[in-house]
């Protein structure tokens, strides 16, 4: 063990290294009534000092952080069924403007992801479905009835993009073309 960071708060959902590996975010379970200030952590990898815990300021939990493979932007699954864009620079302020609305996630940990060229944005949903967005205009631009089962995840092969693997919550892997 290297280091060791203590977020003190409840479970740790995700972990995600920024771009040049200096700060790492994490996503963790502390959402009160009334606040959700620790939501969306992000780290300093040298110190282990915490930058910053006023990242997302909504009552949701974050299962999933997923990076833009080409813009300085990172994508926050919430629990309020959208997904939430944000700068992955100091201040990592939220857009506003940009949602990605449409799928349910009701409580699962869904997955969220982009394609390797950066154009869309894929996520599970809880009814089973899958979901493409446009990432620049954050409209629904395909469906895809996936799963009897609460999709999971939706991921990208590394190596041959028109292949798309996902996973339901009773266990069964699909590979799409």
């Amino acid at each position: 063990v290297l280091r060791v960071y203590k977020a003190a708060v409840q479970q740790t959902l995700d972990i995600l290294f920024l771009p040049e590996g200096r700060e790492f975010l994490t996503s963790t379970d502390a959402v009160s009534r009334d606040s959700a200030d620790r939501t969306i952590v992000a780290w300093d990898f040298q110190s282990a000092a915490k930058i910053s815990n006023q990242i997302f300021h909504e009552r949701y939990t974050c299962p999933s952080l997923t990076l833009h493979p080409r813009e300085s932007v990172f994508v926050a699954q919430t629990n309020g069924n959208y997904m939430a864009l944000f700068s992955a620079q100091r201040p990592y302020r939220i857009n506003k403007k940009k949602r990605y609305e449409g799928h349910k996630v009701e409580g699962f940990a869904v997955g969220c992801e982009f394609s390797p060229d950066g154009t869309l944005l894929v996520t599970g949903s809880s009814d089973g479905k899958v979901f493409f967005y446009n990432y620049h205009t954050s409209r629904i631009i395909r469906t895809l009835s996936a799963h009897k089962e609460a999709c999971m995840s939706a991921i990208f092969h590394p190596v041959l993009p028109s292949l798309l693997a996902t996973c339901d919550w009773a266990g069964e892997i699909k590979i799409w073309q």
